[in-house]
């Protein structure tokens, strides 16, 4: 996946994800998650996460499709993980997902047309 956007701060609600309770609200809706950089048009990011036990990174899938990494409340403290990765990646880099047993992202959600073979972009082109 292909990182399009980046925000320091940002509110993700489950509910403009589809991911709503029985009352039609979002199931998540938190108003300050730190170091957000978007994959997807369809809602996929890797961001910090202040709200996880510590323990969960890396041995739990406690996600809705985003991708978390340690990190602080209110996106200012430059030692945890979610903020390095947020200083040190650019709009255009490139994040390979591992052992997920989601398929690879398609061409056309965000900037991932990396994801076709070479006549699968050109005949694009002619379109």
């Amino acid at each position: 996946m292909v990182i399009s956007e980046k925000f320091k701060e940002t509110r993700m609600n489950g509910a403009t994800v589809g991911f709503t309770d029985d009352d039609g609200k979002g199931e998540y809706d938190i108003k300050d998650v730190p170091h957000a950089m978007r994959l997807s048009t369809s809602g996929t990011f890797i961001h910090g996460n202040y709200w996880g036990a510590d323990s969960i990174f890396g041995s739990a899938n406690t996600s809705h499709g985003c991708v978390g990494l340690n990190d602080a409340k209110g996106a200012n403290d430059p030692n945890q993980p979610g903020a390095w990765f947020f200083d040190n990646s650019l709009i255009g880099d490139v994040v390979i997902v591992k052992n997920s047993p989601d398929k690879t992202i398609k061409p056309d959600n965000g900037l991932n047309g990396w994801n076709m073979d070479w006549e699968q972009w050109k005949a694009g082109s002619e379109v």
